[in-house]
């Protein structure tokens, strides 16, 4: 496995990161001792780490996994919401507890938008400033899904890690297209030291037809880091790592997973309530006739759609 520094961090991750969305109740029902047996999978080809977020509820199979597999150099990243100083608090805690963790490596809040959006969250980034102080967190950072963030967390002295989305058709890349992106990563990194770990290479699934040259295209961006891949079988550990080592996938396995395509699915019983709608940062959701319809052009299966479901009528399958 290819390890890197995380921009100034000191953090020493390797080339693909576990994006453990994959793994939580919002995109699969799996258990906890299949999630285990991915991860430790994952772990085994070297991977040392995983990202998480406090929405995709899974912090009870990462904990579980970490007990089990007991990696000495795992690297734990980790989102929330928060914008004032007591939630950031909340959400630390909660996730210091539920890891068995006494620091959590990367605190990131999730889903910035713009610089304002992160000066709304000013509290919130103090208080985790406060903690990093204290040891708590190792290093701060945003998630993101548009261009203008990242161009405005770059000018942030707060901020160490940036997590963007970035593939090379620009699937649900907002605020500008793939180029635009691009070049705010590698302004981000290269100017401003930024550490960068790259989201949704294979679109969220979109691109898996042509997952060599997705993953290629981000796996060259000299900026970026590590790359998060969502994986829910063994299978996916192998391909996707195997793809970014640039080792040939084996036949057998390439052949499996081309059967395989994820799609959001909304139950026929929906009482369209709308909260799906209002959630979609990509737009991909309206109301036809009445049932909610998904254009998946624009659906980047994020699965944040399904968190806000009251009744979990909605699913990524």
């Amino acid at each position: 496995m290819i390890y890197n520094l995380l921009g100034g961090t000191g953090i020493k991750v390797s080339k693909v990161c576990f994006g453990s969305l994959s793994i939580s109740p919002l995109q699969s029902d799996m258990d906890c001792k299949r999630a285990v047996d991915i991860l430790s999978c994952a772990f085994d080809r070297g991977v040392n780490f995983i990202d998480t977020a406090e929405i995709y509820e899974n912090y009870d199979i990462i904990s579980a996994f970490l007990d089990t597999y007991r990696p000495a150099d795992a690297v734990i990243t980790t989102k929330c919401y928060a914008y004032t100083a007591e939630m950031a608090e909340r959400s630390l805690v909660k996730a210091l507890k539920a890891l068995k963790r006494d620091y959590i490596d990367i605190f990131m809040l999730h889903e910035q938008e713009s610089i304002y959006t992160l000066r709304g969250h000013a509290e919130a980034i103090e208080y985790f400033m406060k903690a990093k102080d204290k040891g708590y967190i190792r290093a701060f950072g945003i998630s993101t899904h548009t261009v203008d963030a990242v161009r405005s967390a770059s000018l942030m002295n707060e901020i160490d890690v940036i997590h963007p989305i970035i593939n090379m058709d620009g699937v649900g890349i907002l605020g500008g297209g793939r180029d635009e992106m691009l070049h705010a990563i590698k302004r981000a990194a290269g100017q401003f030291g930024k550490g960068i770990y790259a989201m949704k290479a294979l679109g969220g699934g979109h691109l898996i037809g042509r997952a060599k040259p997705a993953v290629d295209f981000v796996n060259a961006i000299d900026e970026v880091a590590s790359i998060a891949i969502g994986m829910q079988s063994r299978d996916e550990v192998t391909a996707d790592i195997d793809m970014v080592l640039g080792i040939d996938v084996p036949k057998d396995v390439e052949s499996r997973l081309n059967q395989t395509q994820r799609r959001l699915v909304i139950e026929e019983w929906c009482d369209l309530c709308g909260a799906c709608i209002e959630r979609c940062i990509q737009n991909a959701l309206t109301i036809e006739d009445g049932r909610v319809k998904v254009d998946m052009e624009k659906c980047s299966l994020c699965s944040y759609c399904v968190g806000v479901c009251p009744h979990f009528y909605i699913k990524v399958v």
